[in-house]
């Protein structure tokens, strides 16, 4: 399962919001919702995520084995 966690503690150690996300560099809040809800994104939105917080896959989403 993937998990968003990573991306939310980004955003709080960079200082960004949702609100600039949306704003500033047009990330849909369609796709702010469903990061919330656990729901899939494109890797191309995980691309636009680390090139706005310069940072790596990682500092967005984790896998998570269901066990």
């Amino acid at each position: 399962m993937i998990s968003y966690e990573p991306f939310w503690q980004t955003l709080k150690e960079k200082g960004v919001s949702t609100y600039v996300l949306i704003k500033k560099h047009n990330i849909s809040s369609a796709t702010i919702d469903r990061m919330k809800k656990g729901q899939g994104i494109s890797t191309l939105k995980i691309d636009d995520f680390c090139r706005i917080l310069s940072c790596r896959v990682e500092d967005i989403i984790l896998y998570k084995s269901e066990k």
